[in-house]
């Protein structure tokens, strides 16, 4: 005999969770975070990035770094967040939107304090990047206990 309980628990069992990331312009920090989980969490999670106001493109010297890095961003296209998006969401990562960003009761939201890398100079990108990076890591680790992650794109980029 099955409960509602065990039913819910064997059909996220199966599920993808999807985390939407969200900034201003969707050109630096969502898009980082948005290729690197998908990178590390090898279909395992599904990421989105949004912005409140996007931006025409994403900034090139964030393309530029991660494409050191071995991470593609030729598909890389600023997008609009949408209620709708969060709500398909399990997780909206805020990254500078602050209270622009639509509010959805029953997802749960995480902000994270990370600089803004449009028009910084590589160093810093670096830095911002290696930032996520590290975040990324640790949410897939708790979204995703026994995903075994790859090294870090930081340990082999030029």
């Amino acid at each position: 005999m099955t409960d509602a309980v065990t039913e819910r628990t064997e059909e996220q069992e199966g599920r993808v969770p999807q985390v939407v990331f969200a900034c201003i312009r969707n050109g630096g920090r969502s898009v980082a975070s948005r290729v690197l989980t998908e990178h590390y969490a090898q279909g395992r999670v599904r990421a989105l990035s949004a912005g409140t106001q996007p931006g025409e493109h994403i900034h090139p010297e964030v393309a530029e770094v991660l494409e050191k890095l071995g991470l593609d961003t030729s598909r890389e296209h600023p997008t609009l967040l949408t209620r709708e998006t969060i709500a398909d969401s399990d997780l909206a990562i805020t990254l500078g939107c602050g209270e622009e960003c639509p509010y959805v009761p029953g997802v749960r939201y995480t902000d994270w304090p990370v600089d803004d890398p449009g028009g910084q100079d590589e160093a810093t990108v670096r830095r911002i990047i290696a930032d996520l990076d590290s975040r990324v890591r640790n949410l897939l680790v708790e979204l995703v206990p026994d995903l075994e992650l790859v090294p870090s794109v930081l340990d082999r980029g030029a």
